[in-house]
């Protein structure tokens, strides 16, 4: 046998022989009630004790009695008469009381032997401590502590009876009788006893259980009756022989009672999987079949095809998705409460089929402009390798030279101008990857070609220089009107591609102060007009000047060599810029007008979304609150919730006025709105973030009742974990630090100690309600801990061991038994599931409840 420890009432206990002498009625009473407790042991062998002064000093009944009630051997006895036989086989008995874990304290072998009275009976009520009383656990107390909870409780429903103590409480006898009508209501009639005949409650009780119960008469009634108080010890020895007599009586019905909780456990979670394989499998279904036409982004090129295209989205969005979205908040509420019903259980985790619920994305305006970007590019670049490679400079005169290198100088300012479209290329390649674009392949391969050409430009570019500056050793002279002439056309050019492209801006703007923005630097490009056309005209002369003097001195006219701009060139742009600048004009005009109604549709947006947005904010902060209040029942959170769930349903049409808003303001093309802060996005997200925290809420409320349920969590216990986890959540993230964790559990009773084993042991509880390491522990986590904490849990074996009473210590059980003890649905669920025994000794019809124990708890299949 297992060494034993012994507890608080024992060390108490052991210094009995400090207080002085017994009291004579005391003692009188411990007498007769551990001789008669010895005796109910010694008949076992045939033999019993009269005197329990003189019996016991030989030592040979002593160790006789230790045997019986262990089941254990001594050594062998001393057989002699003399002094120092009889201490031998004392110290043989006591040396065994020590090695079961009990300390005796100034208890020697010489005080037995004398026949010390105070001595013997303290020996003896060590005995009965460490042999009857102590392997009595009721939550976890002391021995003496469970005892009088095991009294406490079955006695509780009497009259008359309130058993605080073991003398007074036992005193009138009937907390005696109440013990045996709580578990033989047949043997006495508790009705018809009254407080105001202790005498005769007692003898009932005593005699009802000496003939009966077979447990012998330890006290008696008159000394009960006539002690001012009875002798504690002799009561609770006399006490502990009830306990042991009823409480075997009560296993088939405990056995039955817990196959009926497994069973009907693994009845509900076999339908939840059921159920949530069937909403899992229609949802993945309908993203099956929606996916594709979501990814489809192709149109007619035409606008009323284009405007069809984006119906039939809203259309999705508004009509389609939403209900789909309540499908996946249901399907995830199902698969956590049926996660928390296993683990409450301790079954193994639920592995559905796996899923995914894929978020699409429109990238098509990045993409565009990527491509925009590249063509313009691709525009420029296109003919600059070969001009770079090609060696015309060695057939040329001396000043066509010249102006090639003037040329060139130019080419390398516009090649450095270049350089920011390429990295912005590249940046928009990077993001359109980062965001994952469907045609990510093609944007890549396009940068890289043009990433790849740009470096061979710069190669060649650098080669060209150098072939041009070997050769000006030779060519000497240039032609300078020309050089004038490039001077002044370049930057001028420039300017005129700069203005036409402003003017052909196909302009965005969100309000109408960025329209007047436009229109006031329109009128300031305008007033430079005046400027440029004296640049033209200087320009102009140059080309005239040298036309000119060729025909003067009848030279022929060749192309300028310092730049590809021509006369003609900037005569057309300079044409074109003055007759784009009224159409400006026009297009500014109508633009102002169409802001103004935009204007109108953003103030009639805000107004609802600016009454909408605080509503839903109002109703998540109220939704978060509750729980934090202090003594709030469960059933009442889940009231509350139940009511933020109706009025937002009710609440539902202001969000449909508003999607009828915002419809208006995207068929307007209107991107922002100054006058709230709210998009229908936004509003949407907080919309369906009030809906799934209002599902989520409730679903974690009903997993705390299932779990306190279960675990037969009181509601005091339930709501002062909930206090003591809000009392340290600060910030009402429904999460502790691990140190805001360790003050909780020390504000719940948790003793932790302030030393390097109190670390041990609160790193152990963080591995437990932190595996994975984030940091920090979630309420439910928390929750988890104390549950488990505080409450028993059904394990595999406690279900083998109650079929095991229920079939009478068999190996096997019968379908006969499983209907007489089990109700009519549950017993033909064991029957329909459990294996045939095979064992030698099967009877026919003979079924294995071992492996279907097991299997119950996902150690093996059913």
């Amino acid at each position: 046998m297992d060494d034993y420890p012994s507890d608080g009432y024992v060390d108490e206990e052991e210094e009995w022989d400090r207080e002085g002498l017994l009291d004579p009625a005391w003692e009188k009473q411990q007498k007769k009630t551990f001789t008669a407790w010895c005796n109910s042991h010694l008949r076992k062998a045939g033999t019993q004790i009269e005197d329990i002064d003189e019996d016991f000093r030989n030592g040979l009944k002593l160790m006789l009695l230790l045997e019986v009630i262990s089941g254990e051997q001594l050594p062998r006895p001393d057989r002699g008469k003399m002094r120092f036989h009889k201490i031998a086989n004392v110290n043989k008995a006591l040396d065994f009381i020590a090695s079961k874990g009990v300390r005796l304290v100034s208890i020697g072998a010489e005080e037995i032997v004398d026949g010390n009275c105070k001595m013997t009976l303290g020996m003896i009520w060590t005995i009965i401590l460490r042999f009857a009383i102590q392997d009595i656990t009721v939550e976890e107390l002391t021995a003496k502590e469970g005892l009088l909870l095991w009294c406490q409780r079955k006695t509780a429903p009497y009259k008359n009876v309130n058993v605080q103590n073991f003398h007074m409480s036992f005193k009138d006898g009937l907390a005696f009788c109440a013990l045996i009508h709580r578990h033989r209501p047949d043997l006495i009639d508790y009705h018809k006893l009254s407080k105001e005949n202790p005498l005769e409650n007692l003898n009932t009780a005593f005699n009802v259980a000496e003939q009966h119960l077979d447990i012998p008469r330890m006290l008696d009634p008159e000394d009960m009756v006539n002690s001012v108080k009875p002798d504690e010890r002799s009561v609770m020895a006399y006490v502990s022989s009830y306990y042991h007599a009823f409480s075997g009586a009560q296993q088939a019905e405990t056995a039955a009672n817990r196959i009926c909780k497994v069973l009907k456990v693994n009845q509900e979670n076999e339908r939840l999987m059921e159920e949530y394989e069937r909403l899992a499998s229609d949802l993945l279904e309908w993203i099956k079949k929606t996916t594709p036409w979501l990814e489809n982004r192709t149109t007619d090129n035409t606008l009323p095809g284009t405007q069809r295209k984006l119906e039939e989205f809203r259309d999705y969005r508004r009509k389609h998705k939403p209900p789909k979205l309540e499908d996946k908040a249901r399907l995830e509420n199902s698969f956590n409460t049926l996660q928390t019903r296993l683990r409450l259980s301790n079954r193994p985790a639920y592995l559905p089929t796996e899923g995914k619920w894929s978020q699409l994305e429109r990238l098509d305006h990045l993409a565009q402009k990527f491509r925009h970007r590249c063509e313009i590019h691709e525009e420029w670049a296109e003919g600059k390798e070969d001009m770079l490679q090609s060696q015309d400079y060695l057939k040329c005169r001396l000043n066509e030279l010249k102006a090639m290198k003037k040329k060139h100088e130019a080419f390398e300012s516009d090649l450095a101008a270049h350089q920011d479209r390429v990295e912005q290329i590249a940046a928009i390649a990077q993001e359109l990857n980062v965001l994952h674009y469907h045609d990510v392949q093609t944007v890549n391969t396009r940068c890289q070609l043009i990433c790849d050409q740009w470096d061979r430009l710069g190669t060649l570019t650098a080669q060209r220089r150098q072939g041009l500056e070997d050769a000006e050793k030779i060519l000497e002279k240039i032609d300078q009107l020309y050089l004038d002439f490039a001077k002044r056309a370049a930057p001028f050019n420039n300017w005129l591609d700069g203005a036409k492209e402003d003017l052909l801006d196909m302009f965005i703007v969100h309000s109408i102060e960025e329209i007047q923005d436009l229109v006031e630097a329109h009128e300031q490009f305008k007033g430079t007009l005046g400027e440029a056309d004296k640049e033209f005209n200087s320009i102009m002369n140059l080309a005239n000047e040298v036309q000119r003097l060729c025909q003067q001195y009848g030279l022929t006219l060749r192309e300028n060599p310092y730049t590809t701009v021509s006369p003609s060139d900037i005569s057309n742009k300079w044409g074109e810029v003055k007759q784009l600048v009224p159409k400006r004009d026009r297009t500014l005009h109508d633009e102002r007008i169409k802001q103004e109604n935009n204007e109108r549709l953003r103030r009639q947006f805000a107004q609802k979304a600016n009454i909408v947005g605080p509503w839903i904010e109002n109703q998540l902060d109220g939704v978060a609150s509750i729980g934090v209040a202090a003594r709030t029942s469960l059933e009442e959170q889940l009231n509350k919730l139940r009511q933020f769930e109706k009025a937002t349903e009710q609440y539902r049409v202001h969000m449909d006025e508003l999607e009828r808003y915002n419809e208006e303001v995207q068929e307007s093309l209107i991107f922002e709105n100054r006058y709230t802060h709210y998009t229908m996005e936004t509003l949407r997200v907080g919309w369906e973030q009030l809906l799934t925290a209002i599902a989520r809420n409730i679903n974690e409320v009903e997993n705390q009742i299932l779990t306190r349920d279960s675990k037969g969590i009181s509601e005091e216990q339930m709501n002062e974990f909930r206090v003591s986890f809000n009392h340290f959540d600060k910030n009402r993230s429904r999460r502790l630090e691990p140190k805001e964790f360790k003050a909780c559990l020390v504000s719940l009773g948790y003793n932790i100690r302030d030393d390097r084993q109190g670390d041990a042991d609160f790193q152990r509880i963080m591995s437990i309600v932190d595996p994975n390491n984030s940091g920090y522990v979630t309420f439910e986590a928390f929750l988890d801990f104390m549950t488990r904490e505080t409450a028993d849990t059904d394990t595999a074996e406690q279900v083998m061991q109650s079929f095991k009473i229920l079939a009478g210590d068999k190996p096997f059980i019968t379908a006969q038994i499983l209907r007489q003890e089990l109700p009519p649905d549950q017993a033909e669920y064991c029957i329909q599931r459990m294996a045939p025994y095979t064992g030698r000794d099967a009877v026919p019809g003979a079924l294995d409840y071992m492996s279907f124990s097991t299997a119950l708890y996902g150690e093996s299949d059913l």
